[in-house]
């Protein structure tokens, strides 16, 4: 599968399919690095400079030094063929901004769940949300660091089914985040067959 590699992709004018996926996880996951690293056009973001009104209301516990957060969405595009293109949606990860998950996932093929391995029950809501609708999704470790669990320990953590394939990713990385969008849709095809689609 050939990505786009230009910094400022126009969209082909044979474009006919578009492909909605949602990246979703925690907050300060790398789910807006996660966008802006594989995206063909320059991604269109809605991060904010954290204040002190967010003290006590979102908890920064692990997450280092962030100082801007996403308010709304991120969106960015990738041409995978002549016809095919895919729409990347990176949502918020704070709880007070879940209310825009059901809009973001109206349409939507399937997901990437960003987890950090530090907060894993930071995703849990996601993988809830994800399973209740019936959304194929990947599980994607985004590398912080050294692991200190392997993938099998936080797929038991996560309790996943098998079929839900989980890998590792270093968000910043466009090669590496375009492995997981490349396994995610081939775990669309894969889904899409088991279910005679």
């Amino acid at each position: 599968m050939d990505f786009a590699t230009s910094d400022r992709t126009p969209l082909r004018h044979t474009a006919s399919d578009g492909l909605k996926i949602v990246i979703i996880g925690g907050f300060a996951v790398g789910k807006t690095t996660m966008v802006g690293s594989v995206s063909e056009i320059r991604p269109l973001n809605t991060e904010e400079t954290m204040t002190t009104a967010s003290v006590g209301v979102d908890s920064t516990a692990g997450v280092g030094a962030k100082a801007a957060t996403t308010v709304a969405f991120d969106f960015g595009r990738i041409t995978l063929n002549e016809q095919m293109v895919l729409y990347l949606f990176g949502a918020p990860g704070q709880e007070r901004f879940w209310f825009i998950w059901d809009q973001l996932f109206s349409g939507c093929l399937g997901a990437v769940v960003l987890v950090d391995s530090r907060r894993i029950a930071d995703c849990w809501y996601a993988i809830d949300r994800l399973e209740e609708q019936g959304t194929p999704f990947v599980v994607a470790r985004n590398n912080f660091g050294v692991p200190k669990h392997g993938l099998e320990q936080v797929r038991d953590a996560l309790a996943l089914p098998d079929e839900v394939p989980m890998l590792d990713c270093d968000a910043r990385d466009r090669e590496s985040s375009k492995e997981v969008l490349v396994r995610l849709v081939e775990h669309l095809h894969e889904t899409s067959l088991a279910r005679g689609l």
